[in-house]
């Protein structure tokens, strides 16, 4: 699998994760926000991280953003810093892009700018697991790339009362988990003595091909 170049604008929690760790996983990263406390505090944990103004024009060509195979664009509730940012990256030469929306109307505007895929985190990681109506442990797909992807996985039975050290997923399965949601709350970047329990959805991100093949096995 070859190393992939990764933008990230915004650092929120969703575009912190994702930034750490598509990093981990050995891609070259950007982590961009306006915010210099917030770039000062993932400095260390991406391959580069710059304060800059995503809607300005020049400072994103100084970049050199047409350079970047993925531009994730994770800017809060701005709604017009989130088009502009999406309009300019694709004016710039990024040619797939990932925005986080607000609201279906914001996503329809993102889509018809040229955005590839629109998501929304909070309620994608919000879905309540319905283990009698699902076929599969994979409830849904972020793809961030044709290598990789986020998913939703309802929790296997054979990982209940496990923590996450002991699950080793990265080992077993090549996937890293972001986030655990149980119930009503999402616990983003769990320690690695959360345990799984009954009903728990695991966020997890990882090559698309691994997470093909949990898929099949979880059947």
């Amino acid at each position: 699998m070859s190393k992939k170049q990764f933008i990230v604008i915004g650092l929120g929690r969703f575009g912190t994760s994702v930034a750490q760790t598509l990093y981990s996983l050995g891609n070259d990263v950007l982590a961009v926000d306006k915010d210099e406390d917030v770039i000062q505090n993932i400095a260390d944990k991406v391959t580069h991280a710059v304060q800059v103004d995503a809607n300005d024009e020049y400072s994103l060509r100084a970049l050199g953003i047409s350079n970047f195979d993925v531009a994730i664009i994770s800017i809060g509730s701005d709604v017009q810093a989130s088009i502009l940012s999406t309009l300019l990256v694709k004016e710039l030469g990024v040619k797939h892009i990932i925005t986080k929306a607000n609201d279906a109307l914001h996503a329809k505007v993102l889509y018809k700018i040229g955005a590839n895929r629109v998501i929304f985190p909070e309620r994608d990681m919000g879905v309540r697991v319905a283990h009698n109506l699902c076929s599969s442990n994979i409830l849904d797909y972020i793809e961030l790339s044709p290598d990789f992807s986020i998913a939703e996985i309802a929790s296997l039975e054979a990982w209940y009362g496990k923590s996450l050290k002991e699950l080793n997923l990265r080992a077993e399965y090549g996937i890293n988990v972001m986030a655990i949601k149980s119930n009503n709350e999402i616990n983003v970047a769990p320690s690695a003595d959360e345990v799984i329990s009954n009903g728990d959805v695991i966020v997890a991100i990882g090559d698309t091909k691994e997470l093909n093949n949990l898929e099949k096995q979880s059947r």
